[in-house]
């Protein structure tokens, strides 16, 4: 008992110093080439203390993603949530993520198989690092726009966008740095019977 309060209490304390003025170990962490490479140690969290780190970095997030000045992105974290707390996604690196959904993406939730989101849809991931070591800082931002019909070919009309935390674009399948992020797309064939789209896990659904 006295162990894990000591662990929690760590992480608070953690939370509480990048949520301010960040060392500049965390800001290389935070910004690096490499930010969006699986880490091998993520935290065992509950929900509740998932959502503490998470709320306690959630201003600082959106600053920094922010930067980026996407249209597509203005505001993601006043669009819809379909998480009740962050869940860690293998497929982002064995981060903490949220998925938001713009308003466009209506049909996201309930999306059954062979049917397809409209364009203009656009979905958010962000995501959180948090070690068991008790290092925390947030990750990328991960993105997919639904394109018109014909408008990629190669990725099933998604466009797949990486914001760094300093608002750095990483990559952008329809511009800057394309091949970097072309990976996005392949890992999301898995889901291809969704319109390409993985969901939250079902422990983690929003009124569930």
């Amino acid at each position: 008992m006295l162990l894990r309060f000591i662990r929690l209490f760590s992480i608070f304390l953690a939370a509480l110093v990048i949520s301010g003025i960040s060392a500049p170990q965390t800001a290389a962490q935070s910004t690096g080439e490499n930010a969006h490479i699986a880490i091998e140690n993520p935290a065992d969290l509950s929900k509740d203390e998932a959502l503490q780190i998470y709320k306690s970095l959630q201003r600082r997030m959106a600053r920094g993603y922010g930067a980026a000045q996407l249209d597509e992105l203005m505001n993601y974290q006043s669009w819809p949530l379909f998480n009740d707390a962050p869940y860690i996604s293998a497929t982002h690196g064995q981060r903490f993520v949220n998925s938001y959904a713009n308003r466009m993406a209506h049909n996201y939730g309930t999306l059954q198989e062979g049917e397809k989101l409209p364009k203009g849809s656009v979905l958010a991931k962000d995501s959180v690092t948090v070690t068991d070591e008790g290092n925390i800082h947030p990750g990328a931002l991960f993105v997919m726009e639904k394109l018109a019909e014909g408008a990629s070919p190669d990725t099933a009309d998604w466009r797949y966008i990486m914001v760094l935390p300093d608002g750095s674009l990483f990559g952008d399948t329809m511009g800057f740095r394309a091949s970097a992020v072309g990976y996005c797309h392949d890992c999301h064939e898995a889901v291809a019977d969704r319109d390409y789209t993985f969901f939250v896990p079902e422990d983690y659904i929003a009124g569930n």
